[in-house]
């Protein structure tokens, strides 16, 4: 009767799922993080560590989470767990913006009312306030749900009393020193949201117009075209505009200083067009027929007087160095009240005025004439049309162009001076640029363009004409209507919103807020009203690292880092900048690091239109989580980043890889003790050493890629370690040692002591990115007394380890990697004509000379084990390698399944071979 030898062979043993289970087991996993409350016990445990501070971006909170706020918050994820294991203490305080339009609609619309004036203002903020809330709840348990741990319980809110009352500080802080303004200048508009926009508000959108070219004829031209012998009566500038709806609000004409104007003769009319234009304004209105009689230079054109083509209006010749030639015809159709270019060139002129006959709806009022009532694209059509019939239209032609739109309503924004609160950035302008200077923009190519931005920035419109906001805390005395702009005042609104919050602004009178003696400073008057507007939601965020990073005794400013996406440049990332060197002179973080926008497996933005967006909740209920923190670290999330179903499939499998290794790796170290069984790394076996060299190589790698944000290198690292050096090669050649040596051999000790440290190892390194499984593994893992063997994250990240081993050794030992792969390929044909079933079967017979024999013979104790076959031989050719399979001479051992003519040779084991005897004993 044969013996069972399979019971005698120590086989992999471990409870450690095969599959995973994401999707059930992470919220089991989540549980009990929230119950032995690990963030809070990290916290403690790196007390005293030097503090690395990411400070979070508040997302808006009005709906769930889609795949952009899950990117962001994973990769901030990914950096406080690893910088929590490399050394520091890492909280993480996650944030809330609560304010805002959208909000508000979200908010009206699901208590049905239509229209905010149907309510009371305290009304519709307590209503806005409680959809607010239940939306935080909602995306705190999808945050959480990522595996993203921080102050889930205490989160920073933009509508809490405390951050309005350091908001309203910044405010005060920067009006004292003059930063803030009320006046009327044009800033971008939305005529269905009705209020004014931040330059952040705003999309660019292509839109059909009409390019239009109307000609305004010369009424006193200063003697120029007299001089020429020209009746300066027939002669006409020719303008052109893409908003035909803003030429009532024409009062100007500009010209390019510096270029060349051509006077040209059609007809019996004389028209003025920059030399470089003229031929393709002639093109578009078809004439053929012309004479250029004169050239005069802009700067000569200067305070020219022309007659508006249908209002009672003079309209001036003035210069301006915003000119350019790469459009129209070098003469720039001018309307203050419709554009900022405009806006500041007349500031150059006071006698021009500052006209917006468009109201607060789009809608033209009595100083647009005739056209009065009629909407901006009513108007386009209606003026176009008069243009013709009085013979002022010289071309008109359809065209597509980019134009802004509200971000939000996505409608076509309106360009409109009104009343607004500013901040006027040209103030501290130069003090931005050399703060944005002492940063670290990753990518760099961020510091030219948040630089740029900020230098080609005069004005930054905080006020916004709703009620759902933090409200600028300005009085108005009702005598002079001067506005107060005193500290002492703003200082005891925000005392007040401390308190009571900003409905306190509503709820009280000005008496009640102001102290007791407050006089306007104009007037000596003591009465006062409250300013109505509220300020823009970007001021609110913008002033965070006051109201958060100052606030909390776990928190410092400036931040060690903020990360969002690379829309941001325009948006927090600016105004947190404009409001930190107003107030503090410095910029509100060390770095700044930016992700890219994400796209399908065809490039196209995520959209619920084109049917292709992804949710991650979607993500998760199928794959879980940590596939989908994965495919974050896959990406090289710097530029745009692309996802699909087959890459998540494609993910997936990785992750696979990377969980079967573990896996492979826990069930052959169950009967290791790491206290009592570890091998001193200088008695382990040659290959063991190649196998912790090539681990050393990775950890390097790794914190590396870690400490500079390259995730993706860091899951591609640990991935091919996974495949290639593991997986395809070491673990391969590892079998028979941990299968079939004695259980307690120094052979098999020092592959289990290896395998322990590469596992030890790689769980910690992945820790920061496969959060739950990686908590997974470690709990499945024997530990040393010197680990916390709870969780994963209360360790450090490995470091190198003390092994001997020099580059020579590392290539002989890659050189015998790459020979089995070679021997690999030529079994395989052994295999398919089924001479043998497996490699173990067969003899390699190895034919070279030179070097490459001298190498053979070297290695030729390593080859059978490497080759995981049961025989080598090496022969002398005197020349190339030649690789020369054959089915191996003996007895298939019934126990290691080697091939060996010892097999027999012992009467009490008659099946086995020698080898294994030896092991029995």
């Amino acid at each position: 009767m044969s013996q069972d030898y399979n019971s005698t062979l120590n086989l992999p043993k471990t409870d450690f799922p095969m599959r995973a289970g994401l999707p059930k087991s992470e919220p089991v996993t989540l549980q009990n993080w929230e119950d032995e409350k690990v963030y809070e016990n990290l916290m403690k445990a790196n007390e005293g560590k030097p503090l690395f501070i990411l400070h979070d971006g508040p997302p808006y909170a009005n709906g769930d989470i889609h795949l952009g706020h899950a990117l962001n918050k994973i990769l901030k994820d990914f950096i406080v767990r690893y910088k929590n294991m490399a050394g520091f203490k890492a909280p993480y305080v996650p944030g809330w913006d609560t304010h805002g339009l959208p909000t508000e609609l979200k908010a009206r619309k699901k208590a049905g009312i239509g229209n905010s004036a149907e309510i009371s203002v305290v009304e519709l903020r307590k209503m806005c306030e409680e959809f607010v809330k239940g939306y935080i709840n909602d995306q705190r348990t999808q945050f959480k749900r990522l595996g993203v741990i921080g102050e889930w319980d205490k989160p920073y809110i933009t509508l809490n009393h405390e951050f309005e009352a350091e908001q309203i500080r910044v405010f005060a802080e920067m009006a004292t020193k003059g930063y803030i303004y009320k006046g009327l200048k044009p800033v971008y508009w939305c005529p269905e949201c009705k209020t004014a926009l931040a330059e952040a508000e705003i999309e660019y959108a292509e839109d059909p117009c009409h390019s239009i070219y109307v000609k305004f004829n010369v009424t006193d031209d200063k003697g120029v075209f007299s001089n020429m012998g020209i009746d300066p009566s027939k002669v006409k500038f020719v303008i052109w505009t893409t908003t035909t709806w803003t030429l009532p609000a024409n009062v100007a004409i500009c010209v390019g200083p510096r270029f060349e104007y051509s006077v040209i003769k059609t007809g019996d009319e004389y028209l003025v067009m920059a030399s470089e234009l003229y031929k393709s304004a002639l093109d578009e209105a078809g004439i053929t027929d012309f004479e250029v009689v004169a050239t005069v230079k802009g700067s000569e054109l200067e305070y020219i007087k022309t007659a508006h083509p249908f209002l009672d209006r003079e309209s001036l010749v003035i210069v301006g160095e915003h000119v350019t030639l790469e459009s129209g015809t070098g003469c720039v159709h001018t309307a203050p009240g419709h554009g900022v270019d405009d806006y500041n060139v007349c500031q150059n002129y006071p006698e021009i005025p500052i006209i917006c006959p468009v109201d607060s709806n789009g809608v033209l009022t009595e100083e647009a004439g005739q056209f009065a009532g009629l909407t901006t694209d009513e108007a386009n059509k209606k003026i176009a049309a008069y243009l013709e019939e009085n013979g002022s239209l010289f071309a008109l032609k359809k065209i597509v162009h980019q134009y802004p739109h509200c971000w939000r309503c996505k409608t076509p924004i309106l360009f409109r001076a009104t009343d607004q609160w500013f901040c006027s950035v040209d103030d501290f302008k130069d003090e931005a640029v050399d703060a944005i200077n002492t940063v670290k923009w990753i990518p760099a190519w961020g510091k030219d363009r948040i630089t740029s931005m900020v230098r080609e920035r005069k004005d930054w419109c905080i006020s916004r004409q709703r009620k759902w906001g933090v409200p600028i805390p300005i009085f108005f005395c009702k005598d002079c209507g001067e506005a107060l702009i005193d500290k002492d005042a703003m200082l005891a609104v925000a005392d007040l919103f401390g308190k009571e919050g900003s409905n306190a602004w509503y709820n009280h009178t000005a008496a009640e807020i102001l102290p007791a003696g407050t006089k306007c400073k104009k007037c000596g008057c003591t009465e006062f009203e409250k300013e109505k507007d509220i300020m823009d939601v970007w001021f609110d965020s913008g002033s965070s690292h006051a109201a958060v990073l100052e606030q909390r005794d776990n928190l410092e400013s400036p931040a060690d880092l903020y990360l969002e996406g690379n829309d941001q440049y325009r948006g927090w990332f600016q105004s947190s900048l404009l409001t930190s060197v107003a107030t503090r002179g410095r910029a509100p973080y060390k770095a700044v690091l930016t992700h890219g926008m994400i796209l399908d497996d065809e490039s196209r933005k995520m959209s619920k239109s084109l049917g292709n967006g992804i949710s991650p909740q979607e993500v998760i209920q199928q794959y879980g989580a940590d596939v989908l923190r994965l495919w974050v670290a896959s990406t090289d999330y710097q530029t745009d980043v692309h996802i699909s179903k087959d890459i998540l499939k494609q993910i997936s499998e990785s992750y696979r890889k990377i969980r079967n290794t573990a896996r492979y790796i826990l069930g052959n170290i169950s009967d290791f003790n790491p206290d009592t069984d570890m091998v001193d790394f200088e008695k382990v076996l040659p290959i063991d050493k190649w196998a912790l060299a090539k681990l050393n190589d990775l950890i390097t790698k790794v914190r590396a890629s870690y400490d500079n944000y390259e995730f993706h290198i860091v899951y591609h690292s640990i991935h091919n370690f996974c495949v290639v050096d593991m997986s395809n090669f070491y673990l391969d050649v590892l079998k028979d040692r941990l299968y079939t040596e004695k259980a307690d051999s120094i052979s098999r000790r020092a592959a289990q002591t290896v395998i322990y440290v590469i596992l030890d190892a790689m769980t910690r390194m992945i820790a920061p990115l496969l959060a739950y499984t990686s908590d997974e593994i470690w709990k499945y893992m024997p530990h040393s007394s010197k680990e916390n063997a709870e969780h994963v994250i209360f360790n450090e990240i490995p470091e190198n380890i003390a092994i001997d081993v020099d580059d020579k050794f590392m290539a002989f030992w890659d050189k015998i990697h790459e020979l089995r792969d070679s021997v690999k390929k030529s079994l395989e044909a052994l295999i398919k004509d089924k001479t043998i079933k497996s490699s173990l079967e067969a003899k390699v017979t190895l034919c070279a000379g030179g070097e490459t024999l001298e190498f053979l013979k070297k290695a030729e104790p390593e080859l059978c084990a490497a080759f995981i076959v049961s025989e080598v031989e090496i022969v002398d050719n005197g020349g190339e390698l030649e690789i020369k399979p054959e089915k191996a001479e003996g007895e298939k051992c019934e126990r290691c399944w080697a091939v060996s003519k010892t097999v027999g040779q012992c009467a009490e084991h008659p099946t086995i071979c020698f080898r294994c005897v030896q092991n029995l004993k």
